[in-house]
């Protein structure tokens, strides 16, 4: 009786798990739906260094807006224009997106990477698909490397002060 008893108590335990796994097979991933606004924007934060971007886009002519300001009269280096302009070169779509952004804190430089990281993020909520590509070109990684902070007793963060033998 007791074998028999654990027999049924085996045979119940192995009906459960594989309701179970196939309760598992059957949750398939929904693919991921753009995340706009009411008036059709795909919205992302940007971050490099000191530097903070909020970057709205939507489809257009692809005029870039930085503080009001066009790309090229707020960027006037080739180099930071050509780092802004990057996530649509990755992607194929060049001058497909108008984007307005605001940054604030860093330098120029350090404005553009923000920027290029928000606009990236945007493309990534207006298209999801877009996910594999930008993440191979390591847009969507914010750039963590900061300045070191002086040290006491140094000039800057390693500079050491001049000494003489004699």
């Amino acid at each position: 009786m007791a074998v028999e008893k654990k027999i049924d108590d085996l045979k119940d335990l192995k009906s459960v798990t594989s309701g179970v796994a196939e309760a598992e097979t059957v949750k398939t991933e929904e693919p991921a739906k753009p995340k706009l606004d009411a008036l059709g924007r795909a919205y992302g934060t940007g971050r490099r260094k000191d530097a903070v971007a909020r970057v709205w886009l939507k489809p257009g002519k692809g005029q870039i807006v930085v503080n009001g300001r066009v790309q090229d009269e707020y960027f006037k280096r080739q180099t930071q224009r050509l780092v802004l302009n990057q996530p649509f070169l990755v992607i194929g779509r060049l001058n497909e997106f108008d984007v307005m952004c605001t940054v604030t804190g860093g330098g120029l430089s350090g404005q553009a990477g923000a920027v290029r990281h928000g606009i990236s993020r945007a493309l990534l909520n207006f298209d999801p698909l877009l996910r594999k590509d930008l993440k191979k070109a390591g847009m969507l990684t914010r750039d963590s490397r900061i300045v070191e902070r002086k040290k006491v007793g140094k000039h800057k963060a390693r500079r050491s002060k001049q000494w003489a033998k004699r």
